[in-house]
């Protein structure tokens, strides 16, 4: 049976106190079932309060949305891959669309944030994805497989094999449109066979673009989708709890 795994990007919502509130919530109300993981990616200021929050839940997880490469040093306003462990993070988001897009971070950049990530033993979701201009010229899965060869190339099996992927469409992001099940499907297939190519059998895929209530179900009913990578929907903790528990039979 497949592993769901649900992760929450809280992007720059929730300090600590609202924190606190929200975990208090979504504990009471979601309890642990097999099958099913939940992570948390809050601002780095409340990742340490989500940590303490959840530490006695072996189903849940808190990471950082972003680290830099270098382990500690003169770089004002950074978050090491050491300093977020110490934290309590457990994974890093690598690469996600606002980094890429809104930062302009670079492949190269990306790269290094996942060598740093799994040179510190957190486990690194990569990012993936296209932009509307990209979807509609027909280069959806050139782009894929290049942002994976530049941001994975060079890795041996068993780093390769820790690396979690989030397909996520630029064009879905907070806009309210997504992929469709098979739409997704189709990229995901082509990550798999990308990853299976460097001979890593199995790698979890992550879907993320405008995941709700409202289409969740349907997402995950997809095989090919082994959880979701989610914004906006996952910053309410009574509608976060109720499709988190969409991977309950």
């Amino acid at each position: 049976m497949r592993r769901l795994l649900f992760a929450a990007n809280w992007k720059m919502h929730l300090g600590p106190i609202d924190a606190r509130s929200y975990l208090e919530a979504f504990l009471s109300s979601t309890p642990a079932v097999a099958g099913r993981e939940v992570w948390f990616f809050p601002p780095a200021i409340s990742l340490e309060a989500v940590a303490r929050a959840i530490r006695d839940r072996g189903d849940l997880g808190a990471g950082i949305q972003d680290v830099y490469w270098e382990a500690k040093g003169a770089f004002t306003g950074a978050v090491s891959v050491p300093l977020a462990a110490q934290a309590g993070a457990r994974a890093a988001l690598v690469g996600h669309s606002e980094r890429r897009h809104v930062f302009g971070e670079t492949d190269e950049e990306t790269a290094r944030k996942v060598r740093a990530v799994l040179g510190g033993s957190l486990v690194p979701i990569l990012c993936v994805g296209e932009t509307l201009a990209q979807r509609d010229d027909g280069a959806t899965l050139d782009v894929v497989r290049r942002q994976l060869a530049a941001a994975l190339d060079g890795l041996d099996r068993q780093a390769l094999g820790t690396v979690v992927i989030a397909y996520e469409p630029v064009w879905a992001i907070g806009t309210g449109r997504n992929a469709t099940p098979g739409d997704a499907a189709v990229v995901h297939r082509e990550i798999r066979a990308w990853v299976a190519g460097r001979g890593v059998a199995v790698t979890r895929v992550l879907y993320g673009g405008s995941v709700s209530l409202q289409n969740g179900a349907a997402l995950l009913a997809e095989p090919e989708l082994d959880g979701v990578l989610v914004g906006g929907a996952s910053l309410d903790a009574a509608g976060w709890s109720k499709l988190v528990s969409m991977a309950v039979p």
